[in-house]
């Protein structure tokens, strides 16, 4: 039974000047008396709380960086109109902190035997699964000095997906992959590119495309088209382990690698090629195999939304064999991972061969542009010394992927802005030359 601010206002003023005017107890104890009886009788009008209905209702799940609203449904059984206040609590990092004050809590005022909803507007801030905590709700009197308090446990499930910022590049590489495809009037040739047409020479074209035959046939110079091989196989194996926890420009590295296998699963697809998904650190954290074209983004966005990264190093024999395991058949295997000096030469060279004899690899990893300004710095001594240390990881780092491209490896190496368009830009280019 909470003591409002108004009763607490009106006992500390409405006490003493009757007993400044009226000398002895009588007075006082009147006065005292008759707010007792005021706030007794507030609290006895106002709406019980425990006998609320409270059903939910809304979205179950959002991209990260957009909103969601859940709907509380609040039923009134009583004889008494409910007026007071609701708080809708939820897990931590539901709401964005500036939002969260006025996302979740709401003023009611229900008429005895009706219902009313309330919208809550989430605006996460992390990946995964936010879960409904309690529902708080006071209940005040008709005069508001009294009031009820109870809380009900409404369970509901938001499902926070990655952003998928990098979408807005896939118009202009799904452009890139006509020209290959020969959708366009670019047509291109590979090693291992499939045969599409015949059609007559222009001036440009490669004299070895001519085919003999067809020119014997006709009055025209007829030349081969050729367009990329379909059905290809890709394999994205995202890193879990500790190096993925790392934040570069206040975003997780292993956010940075989802929003690039994201772009790139959604380009394969268009392409005719076959998507599957590992994640991967000391044990298989996900695995999506298998789906159609219409099915692939939305259960990949689903694995990885409550993909958290691991602080434990990953087992690169593990991760190998756990990739062979997931693609027996040649394949493109796209590992996104870190480039740091000592997991790559005492985790991933050692296995590597056990990949490349196989498969065609692909490791993509998060750059740090903070780095490159390091670099650039000058000035003083303390820009100075940044700057040499920077220069020195700058050059580890391109002495890891040198190590890598001996073994056969195609390296992409970008910040997060440029990762996703980078690691699609390989993809085209190694389809284009028949490496599929």
């Amino acid at each position: 039974m909470p003591l409002t601010g108004r009763a607490a206002l009106v006992a500390a003023l409405g006490s003493l000047p009757v007993g400044l005017l009226e000398p002895g107890w009588t007075g006082i104890l009147a006065v005292n008396g008759s707010l007792a009886l005021a706030c007794a009788c507030d609290f006895a009008l106002a709406a019980p709380v425990r006998r609320l209905v409270l059903t939910r209702s809304g979205d179950t799940s959002t991209r990260l960086g957009e909103t969601a609203d859940i709907t509380l449904t609040v039923t009134n059984p009583s004889r008494r109109p409910l007026r007071g206040r609701l708080r809708d609590a939820w897990s931590p990092s539901s709401w964005d902190p500036g939002t969260e004050v006025e996302g979740s809590r709401h003023r009611l005022d229900i008429p005895a035997g009706e219902r009313r909803r309330v919208t809550s507007r989430l605006s996460p801030t992390r990946r995964g699964d936010r879960q409904a905590d309690r529902v708080t709700i006071r209940s005040y009197g008709p005069l508001g000095l009294f009031s009820r308090q109870g809380t009900h446990r409404v369970p509901w499930s938001l499902r926070v997906l990655p952003s998928f910022t990098s979408r807005k590049h896939l118009p202009s590489k799904l452009a890139r992959l006509r020209e290959l495809d020969g959708r366009t009037s670019v047509l291109t040739r590979g090693e291992g590119t499939e045969f599409d047409s015949l059609r007559e020479y222009v001036p440009g074209d490669d004299t070895r495309s001519i085919d003999w035959r067809a020119t014997a046939r006709q009055s025209a110079v007829a030349v081969r088209t050729w367009r990329p091989e379909r059905d290809r196989r890709i394999l994205l194996v995202l890193d879990t382990g500790r190096t993925s926890a790392g934040r570069v420009d206040d975003v997780p590295r292993l956010d940075a690698s989802m929003d690039a296998a994201l772009l790139l699963a959604a380009l394969a697809s268009r392409a005719g090629d076959r998507v599957d998904l590992l994640a991967y650190d000391r044990q298989v954290r996900a695995l999506v195999q298998g789906k159609s074209a219409g099915q692939l983004l939305p259960s990949l966005v689903t694995a990885m939304a409550t993909l958290e990264p691991e602080l434990v190093e990953t087992d690169a024999r593990g991760l190998t064999a756990a990739a062979l395991r997931t693609a027996p058949r040649r394949s493109l295997i796209v590992l996104l991972t870190s480039l740091d000096t000592a997991p790559v030469e005492e985790g991933l060279l050692p296995v590597l061969p056990q990949l490349t004899q196989r498969h065609t690899v692909l490791v993509a990893s998060v750059a740090d542009p903070h780095i490159a300004r390091m670099a650039q710095g000058r000035g003083d001594i303390d820009a100075v010394y940044e700057a040499a240390a920077a220069a020195q990881a700058q050059h580890e780092r391109q002495r890891t992927a040198e190590q890598l491209r001996r073994h056969g490896v195609t390296v992409v190496d970008a910040t997060p802005e440029e990762l996703a368009p980078a690691l699609a830009d390989a993809y085209l280019a190694l389809k284009a030359a028949g490496r599929l």
